[in-house]
């Protein structure tokens, strides 16, 4: 495989390497190349920062008491059974969020292709179920990426409170005399409004009953004029 000036080639594997999706002698390839072409480590780096948002819903977590105490033993740190092991600060428990997201790929319920237009808001829908926890966190969440493939907005699902939160990543410019209006593309029949976003904050918003990555194959965002969409059951603007 040549991936020297094939830039569209190289995207698609960087974003399946950075996905976990990868595998095999492809992904030892792909290793390979990041040792030695600068183009290929830029490539999954910019894949990297596209994703990194998520990992700011990812929960702290702690592991079990008597793992600690098991590397310890096995790298020969401690002396005795009651040496104590100071524990790892809540800090990097970040990264097992993305180990975590790299290695089940249930995670990625679905992949949407952005529309060409320039105004139009549309992406690939990477939704899970959060696992069971004690703190709070999202039921769903879902990246939206505009037509280059660069994210615009995060969205998070909470089935408890029936919200959708929308936080945009990338400010949109739009004029005083328009809206950006988000909209569900279901399985079948037509489009449902999720109500209208703003240009540069996080809006919360109500969560339609039965929205979930189940029924809805695509999110999007329309541009439209101010107020919304005249039609309530589809886009007018790109």
């Amino acid at each position: 495989m040549n991936i020297a000036g094939n830039e569209r080639l190289l995207d698609k594997l960087a974003a399946e390497y950075v996905l976990g999706t990868l595998k095999g002698g492809a992904r030892r390839r792909y290793e390979r190349w990041l040792q030695t072409d600068p183009m290929v480590r830029r490539a999954t780096a910019e894949w990297q920062d596209r994703l990194h948002p998520m990992a700011e819903f990812a929960p702290s977590m702690m592991p079990p008491a008597h793992v600690w105490p098991a590397i310890a033993a096995s790298l020969a740190l401690q002396s005795g059974a009651s040496a104590a092991v100071a524990p790892v600060p809540p800090a990097t428990d970040r990264w097992r969020f993305w180990r975590d997201l790299r290695d089940d790929l249930g995670f990625w319920r679905g992949l949407g292709l952005a529309s060409t237009a320039v105004a139009t808001i549309l992406v690939a829908v990477l939704a899970t179920r959060a696992p069971h926890t004690d703190a709070p966190v999202a039921s769903y969440i879902a990246m939206l990426a505009d037509d280059k493939a660069q994210p615009v907005a995060l969205v998070t699902g909470d089935e408890t409170t029936h919200r959708l939160t929308v936080k945009l990543v990338l400010p949109q410019s739009i004029r005083a005399d328009q809206s950006l209006q988000l909209w569900a593309v279901p399985k079948s029949g037509s489009p449902r409004s999720l109500g209208l976003l703003t240009a540069d904050v996080s809006i919360s918003l109500a969560l339609p009953a039965n929205t979930t990555p189940e029924s809805v194959t695509l999110l999007a965002v329309s541009l439209e004029p101010k107020g919304g969409s005249p039609n309530p059951n589809s886009p007018s603007g790109p």
